[in-house]
């Protein structure tokens, strides 16, 4: 081994020989909790990937999954309590189609793929049966690739078409939708379902859909749409004309000088309407026409003639004769049919009631106040909505006992985020003082533990040193102490091991450092000078 290597080895020994017991186990403590650390980061390194294999699953389709991947050897992790099975990423695709090719899950939607079992001898009925089934499995299929939809049911209500009906019905779905555990669908998410199911049916709007979660609350009615009932909907627009009126108000009145309050009343019928309207059109020419034409030649008898339907005339002559003639026409009559479908919902009358803090109403007219706030919320006489702006002065209690109360927690907040940065700040100067503590004491020793530690090889260039002292340019010798005696012990004197040359001059250098240490350090000074040279 090279003497470099050997001399690293040798003081990284006698470092280490030099700790206390305390270092000692600090660097143990160290070691340990560095190994620990790379082993652990090893095994996260080497942990695979998993991906979700199935989600939504039964229990029985889950149980026979998880037998299937134990027979495998494969590893496996469960969540959404039991419905979703996740695999290493690598062994995915493997896993679904050996699960497909034992039918697994079994409780699939089918979807389309009810239409490949038909056979030729199917009647007409089981066509059309079938051929819902597989439109509802679509659909559900679709919905539950929605983000948080754990499962999905629809149901489709499709009238048959006949030709001994003069108004065809409209088409008709229900969608249930069970979510995952925390999840809540979106209003927009419920749009989504909503229009994807209309837009999958032939002739099936988007108000025809219903859609209820697991938790038996309807996100969709049909005649309502995604807003819901009448009740919500009330709520929803009192809450957008509210905050409306208020956000004019704030900016007229000031901020807290203003009170509003809605009440919105909703219509909870649905009905329908038909109406037909007639009208002759312009200048348009006769769809049929006839005329007739009669002559009566008589011997001076008196005469008449009969009006006819459209149009008639008659001429008596002195003698009797008659001449008489009608026109019929049939003229296009325009006829308009119009069918209106009244939602549950609608609006039948709202009241607006605003009062105004008597102390920042001075200079400001009421009815002009009145006209903004009835601008603001769509006020309709005709409907019979109101609108009412009374100035009264408001109550400054609460109002001064609310400031207090948000001052105090205010205060107490900032008191608390001040203790705490002050309990973080003492500890981090207490951890720091107690580092800078325990690195003084680690230098001090080994500052102390460095001036035993000298080389064997320096020690013959020390005893030459020790030997002559440079004083301008001359040398002169000095006496060196007396060699060192090791000191006797209480043992055995069997068990007493000789010192060796190195222990010997040790004890030379220790006495001249004891006798005369700024000449020693003189001596070392020039040694490391001569050997950096």
């Amino acid at each position: 081994m090279p003497a470099q290597m050997t001399s690293a080895f040798r003081r990284f020994g006698n470092a280490i020989k030099a700790f206390t017991v305390g270092q000692r186990t600090l660097a143990i403590i160290g070691v340990a909790v560095l190994v620990l650390g790379i082993a652990a980061l090893t095994m996260w390194a080497a942990k695979p990937a998993y991906t979700p294999l199935f989600s939504g699953l039964s229990g029985s389709d889950a149980n026979t999954i998880v037998e299937q991947l134990q027979a495998d050897g494969i590893g496996y992790e469960l969540a959404d309590g039991g419905a979703t099975i996740m695999v290493p990423e690598a062994d995915v695709y493997a896993q679904r189609l050996k699960s497909a090719a034992a039918g697994l899950p079994s409780d699939s939607t089918g979807g389309y793929s009810l239409l490949d079992t038909m056979g030729v001898t199917s009647s007409e009925f089981q066509q059309s049966v079938t051929y819902k089934r597989a439109l509802e499995g679509e659909l559900a299929s679709t919905i539950m690739a929605l983000d948080g939809v754990q499962n999905a049911s629809v149901q489709l209500a499709i009238p048959e078409e006949s030709v001994f009906v003069s108004e065809q019905g409209d088409p008709t779905a229900s969608v249930f939708v069970q979510t995952s555990n925390g999840v809540t669908l979106s209003n927009d998410q419920v749009q989504a379902i909503v229009h994807l199911t209309s837009a999958s049916i032939d002739g099936m709007k988007a108000s025809d859909v219903a859609v209820v979660d697991a938790a038996g609350t309807v996100l969709s009615a049909v005649g309502v749409g995604t807003t819901g009932s009448s009740a919500q909907q009330a709520s929803d627009y009192e809450s957008r004309v509210q905050g409306a009126v208020q956000a004019m108000l704030d900016t007229v009145v000031g901020s807290g000088n203003a009170t509003v309050v809605v009440a919105a009343d909703m219509s909870t019928q649905t009905g329908e309407r038909v109406e037909e309207t007639f009208t002759n059109p312009v200048d348009a020419p006769a769809l049929t026409e006839t005329s007739e034409t009669e002559t009566y030649t008589g011997s001076g008898a008196t005469a008449g003639g009969v009006l006819g339907t459209d149009t008639a005339a008659t001429t008596t002559g002195d003698d009797g004769t008659f001449d008489s003639e009608s026109t019929t026409r049939n003229n296009a009559v325009n006829k308009v049919t119009e069918s209106t479908v009244i939602p549950a919902g609608q609006m039948t009358r709202q009241t607006v009631s605003v009062a105004v803090n008597a102390d920042a109403a001075a200079g400001i007219n009421v009815a002009d106040i009145t006209s903004l706030v009835s601008s603001a919320a769509g006020i309709d006489a005709a409907r019979g909505d109101a609108v009412t702006v009374e100035v009264m002065a408001f109550d400054a209690t609460g109002a001064a006992a609310a400031d207090a109360a948000l001052a105090a927690a205010a205060d107490a907040t900032a008191a608390a985020a001040q203790a705490e940065l002050i309990r973080t700040i003492v500890m981090t100067v207490g951890i720091v003082l107690a580092v800078a503590a325990s690195l003084l004491v680690y230098a001090r020793r080994s500052r102390r533990q460095s001036r035993e530690t000298v080389d064997m090889d320096e020690l013959d260039a020390l005893d030459a040193l020790t030997k002559q002292q440079a004083l301008g340019g001359m040398t002169m010798p000095i006496a060196l102490p007396a060699p060192f005696t090791p000191r006797p012990i209480d043992a055995p004197t069997e068990l007493l091991t000789p010192p060796t040359e190195g222990d010997l001059r040790r004890g030379e250098i220790d006495n001249l450092a004891r006798s005369d240490p700024h000449r020693t350090a003189d001596y070392l000074r020039s040694l490391m000078s001569d050997r950096q040279s």
